[in-house]
């Protein structure tokens, strides 16, 4: 059984502790990917299961200059047949990559910190607005996933995604023309990114599939970075306010017309 917690693109949370035990019954193995939480926040083997996998080019790494992927097993059985598979096939990372992830990891817990004290303020300041449909945020009390994510983690990460009350033009000049969101599908460096899913991350998803996942044209996923918060809110907000301005200048076209 494969799962992902928080998933990707709107932080879904799995208890994974639960889903450990119904793969174990069934005599399945659990592989979680934990990418969006990292090590820091969440250790999966502590909760049952048997692999976990980490795009080190994210939060590992964390400063988006290393392609890199991680295997890890909590029991030697199981680690054998995929050492002897990476061993085989060649899948070995670059020196110079391993050790740009080595430093990454020096600062792991300060850059974990940042991005998760990052995406509070940012989705507390996105929740409520008038143009934001919903908040997808572990951190929120009314996310599906709170009371899950606060067992299971020990911060809520540093993703926030929300739905935009808009159309996806608007969507795509809000991407496009923020100050420090640099546009991007990575996400867990040093620099803030924002991202499209619809049209970038998840377009090779057709629309009806993506409609029945819940994953809206018009859902924006951001990467929160190490920027100070103040900037960041300020950015999104600015963004927002553009998208108003443009409404009330077309209206008053209209209008006039």
């Amino acid at each position: 059984m494969w799962i992902e917690s928080p998933t990707n693109p709107r932080l879904l949370v799995y208890d994974i502790a639960a889903i450990a035990r119904l793969a174990h019954e069934a005599g399945a193995l659990l592989v979680v990917d934990n990418t969006f939480a990292s090590p820091y926040f969440q250790q999966p083997f502590q909760l049952g299961a048997d692999l976990v996998v980490h795009s080190v080019t994210k939060y590992l790494a964390g400063h988006s200059d290393v392609i890199q992927g991680a295997v890890l097993a909590r029991e030697p059985s199981v680690f054998e047949p995929v050492k002897f598979l990476q061993n085989a096939t060649g899948a070995v990372p670059a020196p110079f990559d391993c050790w740009l992830t080595l430093r990454g990891l020096k600062t792991l817990e300060l850059r974990m910190q940042r991005h998760a004290d990052n995406a509070e303020a940012i989705a507390k300041a996105l929740d409520g607005h008038p143009l934001v449909k919903r908040v997808y945020y572990p951190g929120l009390k009314h996310h599906p996933g709170h009371e899950i994510a606060a067992r299971q983690m020990t911060g809520f990460g540093g993703m926030v995604s929300f739905e935009l009350d808009g159309t996806v033009d608007e969507v795509v000049s809000f991407v496009s023309s923020r100050r420090f969101f640099a546009l991007g599908e990575s996400l867990g460096g040093v620099k803030a990114l924002v991202c499209h899913p619809a049209r970038m991350t998840h377009a090779s998803i057709p629309a009806e599939e993506r409609a029945k996942l819940g994953l809206s044209d018009t859902l924006v996923r951001l990467s929160t970075g190490c920027e100070h918060q103040r900037d960041l809110v300020a950015d999104l907000l600015e963004g927002l306010a553009a998208i108003e301005q443009a409404r009330a200048l077309q209206a008053q076209e209209t209008v006039g017309v």
